[in-house]
């Protein structure tokens, strides 16, 4: 096909066809176009008989796609991230006067410690965006780049999509939280005989801590495991449970009062905290300011402390 020939293609038809892709329903796929169902039954006839294939096969309640479907979408993704940077680029953003809903997703961790200092920012900047904050974890945060339920997340990450794009904030440390007035730092037999409160989204019982104890022939008991950050201080008040939590998560808990951080009494590798997104949007201007700012309220230690509540 040469260029002339692109006048006959209706390029509705290849973000249906893209959204179906991902989605495998056409149900949901009219829901995230905002179209009716005969609508997108028709389309999806028109891009069978565009493309020569029958696309999708029904297996159950799925639509699952045929390898030239496969082929396509390999091809035409990268094609309609490329037309997406292009018209963007001609749109201003003005964050004083904008309107703009942006979707994001966090992790539980970065939501408690970063999201407030965040907010406040976004407030001044752009007092009438609309902030949409969806809960994600390095489990969930492919699958909502990829179906667009998102734009941009914050987490530790893993796996990506392949047109997701990623940038590390910061090189985070875990801190250890305490609520009881005993001077001095806990020894490594003192860490490991405490009662543990241990943050789960999954629920469960070990993470990162007991792998690296077992090198040491140690362990750890976990008395309380939570799905959030949120409670954390009012749980270990009065009590002699600690907690070991990202470095950001500790400022902002100790802030409030109630708890004190400390150093691990043993070497714990940093992590990193990163920001992916869609690369649909790498050069949309509203969300590269977005980007920015969160990029600017990781980096800066400052701005992580949450002011105490009148």
């Amino acid at each position: 096909m040469n260029r002339s020939d692109l006048r006959r293609i209706d390029f509705n038809l290849l973000v249906v066809f893209e959204t179906l892709m991902q989605e495998r329903s056409v149900t949901r796929t009219a829901e995230r176009l905002f179209l009716g169902q005969p609508a997108i039954s028709a389309a999806l006839s028109r891009l069978r008989q565009l493309f020569d294939d029958s696309l999708f096969i029904r297996t159950g309640r799925t639509m699952e796609p045929t390898a030239r479907a496969l082929e396509i979408f390999h091809l035409l993704q990268p094609a309609l991230d490329s037309i997406a940077d292009a018209l963007s680029s001609a749109n201003e953003f003005d964050p004083a006067t904008s309107a703009s809903v942006f979707r994001i997703g966090l992790s539980d961790d970065v939501e408690f410690g970063l999201l407030p200092p965040l907010l406040r920012r976004l407030r001044a900047e752009a007092p009438h965006i609309v902030l949409v904050v969806r809960r994600a974890n390095y489990l969930l945060m492919p699958a909502l780049l990829s179906s667009g339920e998102i734009t941009v997340g914050v987490s530790y990450t893993h796996e990506l999509p392949a047109n997701a794009k990623r940038k590390v904030l910061r090189i985070s440390k875990p801190r250890l939280l305490r609520a009881d007035r005993i001077p001095g730092s806990l020894t490594l037999d003192d860490y490991c005989a405490r009662p543990h409160a241990l943050v789960s989204f999954t629920g469960d019982l070990s993470g990162f801590v007991d792998t690296k104890l077992a090198e040491f022939g140690r362990t750890r008991h976990v008395v309380l495991a939570i799905p959030q950050f949120n409670g954390l201080s009012t749980l270990l008040a009065g009590t002699d449970i600690i907690a070991t939590v990202p470095d950001y998560v500790a400022t902002a808990l100790t802030a409030h009062g109630g708890l004190r951080e400390d150093d691990l009494p043993f070497e714990c590798r940093p992590f990193e905290l990163s920001m992916v997104w869609s690369g649909t949007q790498d050069n949309d201007p509203a969300e590269r300011w977005l980007r920015s700012r969160i990029q600017m309220l990781a980096n800066d230690p400052e701005n992580l402390i949450v002011p105490l509540r009148q």
